[in-house]
């Protein structure tokens, strides 16, 4: 019963790409030499990202209260653990404030949607302490949604956060890829090698511009599947990192669902995948829930638990009222997290619009 966010309202601009911070070498890909690369989610943070974005010409005006009580109660938990900065349009500052209490810090910025795990940059890091973020050129999933502002967040948090703008000339967004901060990332192929994000570009092309940018040495490919729902299957839908060696990845038991399928060869491939290292993935499967909460059920509800987010000290992931389910999810997030606390909560809310906590949040690491 596994379902997501399918189209919602058409964009009319392209992001323009871009070329900071690389060059092109002779071989025709970026060349990155400053040794960046992409911590682990559950490295430690300086802070948790957020937007307070959504609106009532996306998500409807029914729906929409909800889904902003939801960024009050994530922003509200993961403040418990580490800072939380939460962008917010000049005209709902007020709002937000009274929503999400003096714990977490509002700074105003123009805003499409609340997706910052899309939207915002991708940090990346070098052992010598440096910090920078990458801007992954976000285009509204493939020109499917208005992107006139949220093209910007990612320059706009960089700013924020004082480090500097890594360009690429690729197009996808931080849903796209999981990585374990060992050289590993996974990816799926049906959002990152879509004509809408880079046309005409071959996995090995992919993998010649990603690679030294996030300071890769390997990428397990997922077939992940178009056209279903906005993100046209994004990775962290799918297939998480705990830590190297270890992936929680997403099972959908319902026969009839187009992610059945999916998810069984998404496993099929894990189980035989190895890492950078050459080490045999252990994995640990999330069956998703046989029932939701009736209040918010839609079609394009996401039931699915390996959108959890992982902070200091802490998971934050959801339930669903179904207590079998969320309970088995519960205890394999523990055996792969066994010295962090596990909170679950609910965000049906933010579900019902086809996403996550972790669509809804974008760590920054500790330099």
């Amino acid at each position: 019963m596994v379902t997501r966010r399918r189209f919602m309202q058409k964009a009319g601009i392209l992001t323009a790409s871009l070329i900071m911070g690389c060059r092109v070498g002779a071989s025709g890909k970026e060349e990155y030499t400053d040794g960046w690369f992409m911590p682990d989610e559950s490295d430690p943070h300086k802070r948790t990202w957020m937007a307070f974005g959504a609106s009532a010409a996306i998500w409807g005006r029914d729906l929409l209260p909800e889904v902003q009580r939801n960024l009050a109660t994530l922003a509200q938990t993961i403040a418990k653990y580490e800072p939380v900065s939460m962008l917010v349009r000049e005209n709902e500052y007020d709002l937000a404030r009274e929503m999400v209490g003096d714990t977490v810090q509002l700074i105003v910025s123009p805003l499409d949607d609340l997706w910052i795990r899309d939207t915002g940059p991708v940090f990346v890091i070098t052992e010598q302490g440096k910090k920078a973020a990458v801007n992954l050129n976000f285009n509204g999933w493939g020109e499917k949604q208005e992107h006139r502002w949220d093209a910007k967040v990612a320059d706009f948090v960089a700013s924020r956060a004082g480090v500097k703008i890594i360009g690429t000339q690729l197009v996808m967004e931080g849903g796209c890829i999981e990585v374990d901060g060992h050289g590993t990332a996974i990816i799926t192929e049906s959002c990152t090698l879509n004509a809408n994000r880079n046309p005409g570009m071959s996995k090995a092309q992919f993998e010649d511009s990603l690679m030294p940018l996030l300071g890769l040495d390997k990428i397990i490919w997922l077939p992940g599947i178009k056209g279903k729902d906005i993100t046209d299957g994004h990775t962290d839908f799918y297939a998480r990192f705990a830590r190297p060696g270890v992936v929680l990845a997403g099972y959908d038991p319902d026969p009839t669902s187009f992610d059945h399928e999916v998810t069984k060869r998404h496993l099929e491939l894990l189980e035989s995948a190895s890492d950078a290292q050459g080490n045999k993935l252990e994995v640990i499967t999330l069956e998703g829930p046989s029932t939701v909460r009736e209040d918010y059920e839609t079609e394009d509800f996401a039931a699915g638990y390996i959108g959890f987010y992982v902070c200091n000290d802490a998971v934050i992931m959801q339930e669903f009222g179904d207590v079998k389910a969320d309970n088995a999810a519960k205890v394999a997030v523990q055996k792969a997290f066994p010295d962090r606390i596990i909170e679950q909560i609910n965000i049906d809310g933010i579900a019902a619009g086809g996403g996550s906590i972790h669509c809804a949040t974008q760590q920054e690491p500790m330099a």
